[in-house]
């Protein structure tokens, strides 16, 4: 096992381990045993690499020492040595693959190593966009992103409510929580890379009146599932589950795409879980989870910036499972959800062009649902069409689905939506090409169920 230590997750690392692993490195013992290591290093690999003098040793120092903490698991431990001494990693590999037993190999890294720019903002530069390359300089966008208005409002309600406290999971930056950290430092929680424990940790606080604001990506909230039924659901504890980069991440790739977490919520008793149309409502949202106490909630948003709504200066308590209907019709209703509202109010201009009466509804909620709204559309209209950036198995077309087979009406319900696949990195309106999530796509589909 190698361990690659460079100090860095996203974010700098948190937690006792990670403090015994600085320990490791700047113990005095190593002081002390210079000659040792370079003894080492000379019967692995030779006087010859041995007359490289005190960089190899330095390097190597330590090597021999055993450590409790491995130790106890039956791993033997050996290290740290310089992970970018590339003869001495591969001299310490040939002498540790002949051992019959376990080993771990620590070596230490530099999170940004042979670019300046890097090593000198390694958080920035864990994953971005373009940028110069002569100064690691990226373009500032004009418009905030969610994650920048979710850290900048939710510290603005912090500070007139006490019981507010937000937890992540090693990612204050990717999340906007960066700036909750600098305002209300005494209620900001990072537990590390450990989904589980900021969940149930989560519980904890909500259990002794706190109102937790637990940040995590939407694909990363996986982790915790277990906890999102047995302790927040059955337990109806309030945590507000907030989902960052919830459906498709673009560049991020199949690893960081949010497209499965309508599916893994909108099953579990005692849950609400909701999307913004833009970022004005996503406020709203957040105000709304704020002062909601009946059970837990989730609000899943997406990377980077919407339509560049700004939020009112007073945030609006909304109606919990009240969608909002923008535009009444009577051949086609469009069911446009979060941050595919956009989407669906080009197909509606389209089809309108085409001389057919559109509704348009931006549905807010995907549990609870308006069902006396799916209801009266799907009763007065020739066809539904929901269209939603998560994958269209379990999603909220299939919710609306299931429920007009409930209450036996037959209208069809065309979706939009991804596939039952894994999908790619990429830039988001191509793979939305690829996979048909287009507005020639959507109105193909339903014109084939319009009289005339």
């Amino acid at each position: 096992m190698v361990l690659n230590d460079n100090e860095w997750s996203i974010d700098r690392n948190v937690g006792a381990i990670a403090k015994y692993f600085h320990a490791l490195q700047t113990s005095s013992a190593y002081d002390h045993i210079h000659e040792k290591a370079a003894e080492f290093v000379e019967k692995i690999a030779g006087k010859s690499l041995r007359s490289i003098g005190k960089k190899i040793e330095v390097s190597a120092k330590n090597l021999i020492i055993p450590n409790v903490l491995f130790e106890k698991f039956g791993l033997r431990y050996y290290g740290p040595i310089d992970g970018h001494n590339i003869d001495v990693l591969v001299k310490t590999f040939e002498f540790l693959k002949e051992h019959e037993n376990p080993v771990v190999l620590h070596i230490i890294t530099e999170k940004g190593r042979g670019y300046e720019p890097a090593k000198a903002n390694p958080m920035k530069f864990h994953g971005l966009g373009p940028y110069k390359t002569e100064t690691g300089e990226t373009p500032v966008g004009a418009t905030p992103t969610y994650s920048q208005i979710y850290g900048k409002k939710l510290s603005e309600f912090a500070r007139n409510d006490q019981k507010i406290v937000a937890i992540t999971a090693a990612m204050p930056s990717g999340t906007g929580l960066s700036a909750f950290r600098e305002a209300v430092p005494d209620r900001y929680y990072d537990v590390g890379i450990a989904e589980e424990h900021a969940a149930l940790f989560s519980c904890g606080q909500a259990v002794q009146g706190f109102k937790p604001f637990l940040t995590i990506y939407s694909t990363f909230f996986q982790r915790a599932y277990d906890m999102a039924i047995h302790d927040m659901g059955i337990q109806k504890l309030p945590v507000r589950l907030c989902m960052d980069r919830a459906g498709l991440s673009g560049d991020d790739g199949p690893t960081h795409h949010g497209l499965f977490d309508i599916g893994y919520l909108r099953h579990i008793p005692n849950w609400v879980l909701m999307q913004p149309k833009d970022e004005d409502e996503f406020v709203d949202m957040l105000w709304t989870m704020a002062n909601y106490s009946d059970g837990p909630s989730a609000i899943r948003y997406p990377r980077g910036p919407g339509t560049g709504a700004v939020p009112k200066e007073t945030p609006e308590l909304l109606s919990i499972g009240e969608a909002e209907v923008v535009a009444e019709g009577s051949d086609v209703a469009l069911f446009g959800l979060g941050n595919f509202f956009e989407l669906a109010q080009t197909v509606q201009r389209k089809l309108q062009e085409q001389g057919h009466s559109v509704a348009l509804i931006n549905p807010r909620w995907i549990k609870p649902m308006d069902l006396d709204c799916i209801k009266n559309f799907a009763s007065q209209c020739q066809v539904i069409c929901t269209l939603e950036d998560h994958v269209l198995h379990n999603g909220f077309g299939c919710a609306v689905i299931e429920y007009l087979n409930e209450v036996e009406i037959k209208t069809p319900v065309e979706r939009i939506g991804w596939p039952d696949e894994f999908i790619e990195h990429g830039r988001i309106n191509l793979l939305r090409e690829k996979h048909g999530l287009t507005v020639d796509r959507c109105v193909a589909k339903i014109t084939r169920h319009l009289a005339g």
